[in-house]
């Protein structure tokens, strides 16, 4: 966390607000989910520091036994440090951080010790702001020669695109050039000087989530973004890249729509470094070292959040997700689903009160609702497993599924309706649970603890109002199920695909599944290595896996998941350019460029479709500009001779990751883009 009025040194009255509960149907009556499971489409693999959170050298209980065993018992993999924009102010050789408050016994020895005592892996920020890459490596020589600590993952500096270059100036940076190209001439220095004490360590660079201030936005004298710059300038130096993500929300109902947006957004953030990272960008994995809600912190939306959060990011692939924070003080105290919310972005209570001593916190270390949820995440997401496809068909349930490395089954589901329960039928495909009643493990609004219970059926279980269960399923064993293939590879036209793999022994029937929610849909088989996709929609996204199955019908796991986009079609009747040439972080400037490759016509409509539910248009020039539902026509009398381009612009908005518009049709044809 950045902004110096995040952080438990400061502490402010407070005024109690009351907050009703938003965001579902009112009094509704109970309506029957289904939730379909599939293992054959594969998702990401669980890692060895998957489950993070934050320390602060401002928390007096940095590293403390009560502390590192609450974290234990939670599944903490991970613990990051020395916090947030401390970092970018903290010198860890005298354990100062001139212009911030030092809590006594947190200095770097203290926190290895609390890491180790966790179990967790440790991830160390360099100052960028106020330090230097000789201050960064004598600190990697002290934590790996020195004392042996082994620490792996180092990242440069926090959230350094606040220090001032975008307008907003929070972060520390006593550098005279504040731009992305100088922070990534530093990260280049920086890991040269690291790596050439201890070359067996990850280096990362701070990036912004895409939909997320300030991404996409060109600063003075910048050649492109903050990613862009960075990535394209320190790629080759990197091993990954640090990312936080707070998508706000007004409401509890608001702030609990926003992990429908990760898949596209670590989509783009993938993109993105595929795109600028230069060679071999495919080994730069993600982290997310710092997420949390606006409203509902310590009760149940933010432990709804987490749950819903950690899974998504982990399913897509990042390498570690952590909260933002262990502890972090009183905030702003109001009323959610009738449960008392101190405003604390902490895990734990700080157990301080405001200046009159009208509000105080629970005693000191006493469990938030988050906390509950984080340990659910560590029982149900833990190294080895790997998610594969859930989806649901009530928005306000939420479905995440693991394959256990036993081969048992673990589905989350988060009832995200404070008023009513529901009822979830579960769909399974690819594998049949075991008769009988599983185990389920249970956090409801306003409860001190998880319970467990054996309870409901593995085709049906109730959830309550504003909760979150984890139901584990035993399934049969199938022995020598052939390995799964390994990750296969895509050439793709406008309307097919061929996916090709290796071998993964003889004697093998392969099918090939595109996810589709939580029942992957097949798309062929073959007694061959690769299969030819048909019919697929032009500039689509897909993600596919492959599964073998031997002469017994025993069917492996999936392959590591493949996504791939469809081309638009080449030699069209039309052309079209489309350019974002001015963003200012929630809204840009677009620019539509439509050349007409066939016969003369009088006059045209050109349409597309908003990818994402919280795209839209604002105002549109040089034609006529209609809107309805997703899609978008731009429309005009005048005529267009062969051979000719013209020009149309439009103001758009948006609220999360914007993921262009890639498929224009020109009176009905599908257009080429470019």
């Amino acid at each position: 966390m950045s902004s110096p009025w995040r952080t438990a040194a400061s502490i402010v009255l407070l005024a109690a607000v009351v907050t009703a509960p938003t965001g579902a149907r009112a009094g509704a009556a109970e309506k029957d989910t289904r939730v379909d499971i599939d293992i054959r489409a594969g998702l990401a693999a669980v890692g060895d520091v998957a489950i993070g959170v934050n320390h602060a050298i401002w928390d007096s209980q940095l590293g403390t036994p009560a502390v590192s065993g609450l974290l234990k018992d939670a599944g903490v993999t991970m613990v990051r440090y020395p916090g947030g924009s401390y970092a970018d102010i903290y010198h860890w050789r005298d354990h100062t951080a001139p212009g911030g408050y030092v809590a006594p016994n947190t200095d770097f020895d203290t926190f290895m010790a609390g890491a180790r005592a966790t179990g967790a892996e440790p991830m160390i920020i360099a100052n960028y702001g106020t330090g230097t890459a000789q201050e960064a490596a004598d600190w990697v020589r002290y934590a790996n020669i020195t004392k042996g600590y082994d620490a792996t993952y180092w990242t440069i500096g926090n959230e350094n695109y606040g220090n001032g270059h975008y307008g907003s100036n929070w972060e520390a940076d006593e550098h005279a050039d504040k731009s992305p190209k100088e922070y990534a001439a530093h990260v280049v220095a920086y890991s040269q000087a690291m790596k050439a004490v201890d070359p067996s360590i990850k280096v990362g660079a701070v990036l912004t989530m895409p939909g997320n201030w300030p991404d996409a936005i060109v600063g003075p004298g910048d050649q492109g973004s903050w990613n862009q710059e960075v990535l394209s300038r320190a790629g080759s130096a990197i091993d990954f890249v640090d990312v936080h993500w707070y998508p706000g929300g007004a409401t509890p109902a608001e702030a609990l729509t926003k992990p429908a947006q990760i898949t596209d957004a670590v989509h783009l953030l993938r993109r993105q470094i595929d795109r600028y990272a230069g060679a071999n960008a495919a080994r730069i994995g993600i982290s997310m070292t710092e997420t949390n809600v606006d409203v509902g912190r310590n009760t149940q939306p933010g432990a709804l959040y987490l749950a819903d959060v950690y899974s998504g990011l982990l399913a897509q692939g990042v390498f570690t997700v952590h909260w933002w924070n262990v502890h972090n003080g009183l905030g702003t105290v109001s009323t959610i689903a009738g449960q008392t919310d101190y405003g604390d972005y902490g895990l734990l209570s700080s157990g301080n009160c405001n200046a009159d001593n009208s509000v105080c916190q629970p005693p000191l270390n006493t469990p938030f609702a988050p906390y509950h949820a984080l340990s659910l995440i560590g029982s149900f997401a833990q190294p080895g497993d790997r998610f594969v496809a859930a989806g649901t068909d009530d928005p306000l349930v939420s479905a995440h599924a693991v394959r256990k490395a036993d081969g048992d089954v673990a589905v989350l589901l988060i009832n995200k309706d404070p008023d009513a329960a529901h009822t979830v039928s579960l769909a399974h495909h690819g594998y049949t649970p075991s008769a009988g009643t599983p185990t389920v493990a249970t956090f409801t609004n306003g409860a001190d603890a998880v319970t467990t219970a054996r309870t409901g059926s593995g085709t049906e279980q109730t959830l309550a109002p504003y909760s979150i269960t984890l139901v584990t399923l035993d399934t049969a064993a199938t022995a020598a199920a052939p390995p799964a293939p390994a990750q296969p590879s895509a050439t793709v036209t406008d309307r097919t695909a061929t996916i090709s793999w290796p071998s993964a022994g003889a004697n093998l029937k392969y099918e090939v599944y595109r996810q589709n929610g939580g029942a992957a849909e097949l798309l062929g088989e073959t007694t061959g290595t690769s299969l030819t996709a048909r019919n697929l929609d032009p500039g689509r996204r897909y993600t596919i896996n492959v599964v073998a199955r031997d002469g017994a019908g025993r069917i492996s796991p999936p392959s590591p998941p493949l996504t791939f986009t469809t081309a638009t079609p080449g030699g069209s009747s039309c052309t079209v350019e489309f350019r974002n040439t001015n963003d200012w972080g929630n809204g840009y400037v677009g620019q539509i460029d439509i050349t007409n490759n066939g016969p003369a016509v009088s006059g045209w409509t050109l349409a597309f479709t908003w990818p994402t539910g919280w795209q839209s248009l604002n105002s549109g020039w040089n034609a006529t500009w209609t809107e309805s539902a997703r899609t978008v026509r731009v429309t005009s009398d005048t005529a267009l001779a062969s051979g000719a381009t013209t020009g149309a612009g439009f103001v758009g908005s948006y609220s999360g990751p914007n993921v262009p518009p890639s498929v224009f049709t020109l009176n009905g044809t599908v257009c080429t883009s470019v």
